[in-house]
């Protein structure tokens, strides 16, 4: 399967791997989660790359992924496929520069901000 590998401080690059839970897991060096970031493309990183202290690697949205992960396709039926030229071009773009981050810019990437309304206010009889 054609991935791109995006490790912490250097550029992308493409590589082969084979399929399967381990080899997946190697890469990223523990257990995996898989993050949709399209309609065809997850992003695979290590579970807890956070908790675990893994080095900061590049921002999504609010989050830092710590540790190196990588991207691959999906098909219909949500099994990882290769990587289109497509694909690849699109990722290599957006993470072709490395980012730094302190340990402290991942942890706190770790925790969100949750809002509870008050219901009693809402609900007016």
């Amino acid at each position: 399967m054609r991935v791109l590998i995006v490790q912490p401080q250097i550029r992308p690059y493409v590589a082969e791997i084979e399929e399967g839970l381990k080899p997946m897991q190697e890469i990223v060096g523990g257990s995996i989660e898989m993050v949709d970031l399209d309609d065809n493309t997850s992003l695979v990183c290590n579970e807890e790359g956070k908790i675990r202290g893994l080095e900061g690697n590049r921002r999504i949205g609010r989050d830092i992924i710590a540790g190196t992960f990588f991207l691959c396709g999906f098909n219909e039926d949500g099994a990882s496929i290769s990587l289109t030229d497509e694909q690849i071009s699109k990722y290599y773009e957006r993470f072709r520069e490395p980012e730094y981050y302190s340990q402290e810019e991942v942890e706190d990437s770790a925790f969100m901000d949750v809002y509870v309304p008050d219901y009693e206010d809402d609900m007016e009889l």
